[in-house]
């Protein structure tokens, strides 16, 4: 295996294992529980579970692998604060849209070549990206691990 795709697969080794420990945490918790604050004044585990499906949606966008595909969720989950609006989806929804989203960027995700994930994001330009190369997908993917696992941790604390 040469380095780049051995590098390709730490990430995506971190990836995976941090949706499977995601889904995990997600199965062992009800659809009261996640309406229960992390802590008092916090967010609540529903509004992580939709905040972290919208974030997910926008790499689609970002990695120039299509559209969004629950654009609804962008307005109460990234643009507003958690409890400011009543119009969400129910826990229920939520579950099969992560299950769902995490199906597609996986099929998505092993389609793309290895030299691919060395392309610039459709976030940063073509002269910014010649200066900062760094500005790849791949680099989206170590950056949505990194917030997947420290919203895993605050949905722990709801067990």
């Amino acid at each position: 295996m040469k380095t780049t795709e051995t590098i390709i697969k730490m990430i995506f080794d971190r990836w995976n294992a941090s949706i499977a420990s995601c889904d995990t945490l997600l199965n062992s918790l009800t659809d009261e529980t996640l309406q229960k604050e992390i802590a008092p004044g916090k967010n609540r585990g529903i509004y992580l579970l939709g905040h972290l499906i919208a974030v997910h949606d926008d790499m689609l966008i970002l990695l120039d692998m299509g559209e969004k595909l629950y654009p609804e969720l962008n307005e109460p989950f990234l643009k507003s604060p958690d409890k400011t609006t009543t119009l969400i989806q129910s826990a229920s929804e939520l579950r099969t849209f992560w299950s769902n989203q995490c199906e597609v960027l996986k099929q998505k995700f092993d389609n793309l070549k290895p030299e691919g994930w060395f392309e610039k994001h459709t976030a940063v330009s073509t002269e910014d990206f010649a200066k900062e190369p760094h500005r790849n997908k791949l680099n989206i993917i170590i950056t949505r691990t990194s917030h997947l696992q420290y919203h895993l941790g605050q949905l722990q604390l709801l067990k």
